[in-house]
């Protein structure tokens, strides 16, 4: 998988060609005009989508590992100059390299609408090209993280375990699917290569094609039980769920296994079946035996199971989780917002910007405002972009992944705490609005006073 030499994050690392054309052309003019004063983008979300109450930080540490290795090899540059780039053009990419500085809101933090989570200062040439790959890693992520979160919200007692791998638009997104998930609470992943880079538990049980090749149902949780004693969870719905739940007890108090064995429900009315099977089990002696459910499951089933008070101890999300089913994408955008001494901004209709690099200050309930960056903090605020980058690296180096999950995930339950009700529920949340410092407001004025005014 690419970027996967490094052992750090989900995605590409280094490439830039993982980049829009657009931006190359751009780069390519900046660069020949001479252009290097140091531009202000702001990564953000203009609107979240209509179910969401919330947005979960996330991607942040793939962003910084690619803007420390951004440069074209050889090969790159060989590409482009048959792409028909003229031989000073890539000659000047040829040199370029991230020296700027990154303001960002950590993993793990709860966000909304308009606020910066991320902004890029640097030649301008340098920050237009970090646009496309910025944009994907911070999109794609915090859309997962936010879907798991609000699993995590509804999930009460069930431990949750990440399944997707399978259904995931790409491998990349398979290993950002399960590190966001343990992000905000899941205790486990399918995804082994993910378990072993970020330091995740991995999880699994088996599946009907394990039952079918035996002779029997019973003889296939008999030899699953003798060779792996300690994952013994059996998936008893391939032919008839609650006789294959009564093999299961027997097969667990055969071979002793009352304190580490498992069954899986993986189709049906799940909370019917569950509470059957969990009558079965506890007739059977077998009160510890626990009940995983799976399949198609996203926020909306597991609130429902749990609201109906079926006995599940554990449940695996996958397809939906995966890829956000309803809500796979963010309106995010990177907007210039200063170029050299210049605040700067755009008036098109439904997608207007606010001018000047950015701080957001938080109170207390996750109450947010927007301000220029270098306003003082109002009292009882705290910021919530910090800087991450200067002069092309990261001011602090980069942790243990493991670490670095620990971390966000100590982020993401402070906020979770403090997060409104209004905004948790799942069917027509109402999600908080940032406020606006009056400096910003005003400089906000000034600017478009300016674009509007006619021309002398």
């Amino acid at each position: 998988m690419v970027g996967a030499t490094r052992g750090r994050q989900a995605g590409p690392v280094g490439r830039a060609l993982l980049t829009d054309y657009y931006e190359l052309n751009m780069a390519a003019s900046y660069l020949r005009r001479n252009m290097g004063a140091p531009a202000t983008f702001s990564l953000f979300v203009r609107e979240l989508p209509p179910e969401r109450g919330f947005l979960v930080a996330a991607g942040l540490e793939s962003c910084l590992d690619w803007l420390e290795d951004l440069a074209f090899d050889d090969e790159d540059l060989a590409y482009l100059h048959r792409l028909g780039f003229a031989a000073q053009d890539v000659s000047a990419l040829g040199r370029l390299r991230f020296t700027g500085e990154v303001w960002a809101v950590p993993e793990g933090r709860v966000v909304f609408a308009e606020e910066p989570l991320l902004e890029v200062t640097a030649p301008i040439a340098e920050a237009q090209l970090a646009e496309t790959f910025l944009l994907n890693q911070i999109t794609v992520q915090t859309t997962l993280a936010s879907k798991a979160a609000r699993c995590r919200l509804v999930g009460g007692h069930v431990e949750l375990v990440e399944f997707g791998f399978r259904r995931t638009h790409g491998l990349d997104a398979a290993m950002a699917a399960a590190r966001v998930a343990a992000m905000v609470g899941f205790a486990g992943t399918s995804n082994v290569e993910a378990a072993r880079r970020f330091g995740l538990q991995p999880m699994g049980t088996m599946a009907h094609s394990y039952i079918e090749a035996f002779s029997t149902e019973a003889e296939a949780f008999e030899a699953f039980a003798a060779d792996l004693p300690d994952r013994a969870t059996f998936l008893v719905d391939t032919y008839d769920t609650l006789e294959g739940v009564r093999r299961a007890a027997e097969v667990v108090r055969r071979l002793g296994l009352e304190q580490r064995a498992g069954i899986r429900l993986d189709s049906g009315d799940l909370a019917a079946l569950s509470r059957a099977a969990r009558q079965i089990l506890d007739g059977s002696g077998l009160p510890e035996v626990r009940i995983f459910v799976s399949g198609g499951l996203d926020e909306y089933e597991l609130a429902a199971l749990v609201a109906s008070g079926a006995p599940v101890d554990a449940a695996g999300l996958g397809t939906r989780i995966g890829v956000s089913a309803d809500a796979p994408y963010l309106d995010s955008v990177y907007k210039l917002v200063s170029y050299g001494e210049e605040p700067v901004l755009k008036l098109s209709p439904g997608k207007a910007t606010l001018p000047g690099a950015k701080q957001v200050f938080r109170a207390a309930g996750l109450r947010d405002r927007i301000a220029l960056r270098h306003e003082p903090p109002p009292q009882g605020t705290v910021p919530l972009l910090e800087p991450v980058m200067a002069g092309g690296r990261r001011i602090a180096p980069a942790s243990d992944p493991a670490a670095e999950l620990v971390a966000a995930r100590r982020r993401f339950e402070e906020d979770l705490a403090e997060l409104p009700e209004q905004a948790r529920a799942l069917r027509h949340p109402q999600a908080p609005v940032a406020g606006r410092s009056d400096a910003l407001e005003q400089l906000t004025a000034r600017v478009r006073s300016r674009h509007r005014s006619p021309p002398a």
